[in-house]
């Protein structure tokens, strides 16, 4: 990795902030708020992920962003990249023709939906997200790419935490990450 990029990964691993017991007792929340609110720490995530994409992906169509957090990484490396941005929803969330997938979360099960004709089929496309934990909406957004018949070349994730082993359900797909704990 070059100097200019370990620097930035630097500055994007000062700017997460960690917050014991939060949502309960005993998680660790990792928060990207930091990085947000400073302009630099911003520019540096995705200068990183933009970097990743041009070394590793010679063809992409589209990035497809995670309800919500991938909203706020997503479009601004798509607009980079000079290509489009895709939302993956919570269900309910979209209007018109989507199409669904079930997933099974720690406390029961969720939908996430994307508009029928958001990706057509062939499409080369890559998910981004804040965090990849148990894996579980990742996975699921990969099966949704899927069902429309795209190319998911990757997932992209700016902190993964490893001792959660959510790489594990990706394990068919590539899976970058900025930061991992």
């Amino acid at each position: 990795m070059a100097a200019g990029s370990e620097s930035k990964l630097q500055l994007v691993h000062r700017h997460i902030r960690a917050f014991p017991d939060f949502p309960k007792k005993g998680i660790l929340f990792r928060d990207i708020c930091p990085i947000l609110k400073d302009a630099a720490a911003l520019t540096a995530v995705i200068d990183l992920f933009e970097e990743h994409v041009r070394n590793n992906h010679q063809q992409v169509d589209l990035i497809v962003g995670l309800d919500a957090r991938g909203f706020l990484f997503g479009p601004l490396l798509a607009q980079r990249l000079g290509i489009g941005f895709v939302l993956i929803r919570k269900k309910g969330k979209l209007p018109g023709a989507t199409v669904s997938v079930s997933y099974d979360l720690e406390y029961g099960k969720a939908e996430a939906e994307v508009q029928e004709d958001a990706v057509a089929a062939g499409q080369k496309v890559l998910l981004i997200d804040d965090l990849l934990a148990t894996g579980g909406t990742l996975y699921a957004a990969c099966e949704l790419m899927k069902k429309l018949q795209a190319e998911v070349l990757g997932c992209m994730v700016v902190i993964e935490l490893k001792e959660l082993n959510g790489i594990d359900k990706l394990k068919t797909h590539n899976v970058f990450s900025l930061v991992q704990y």
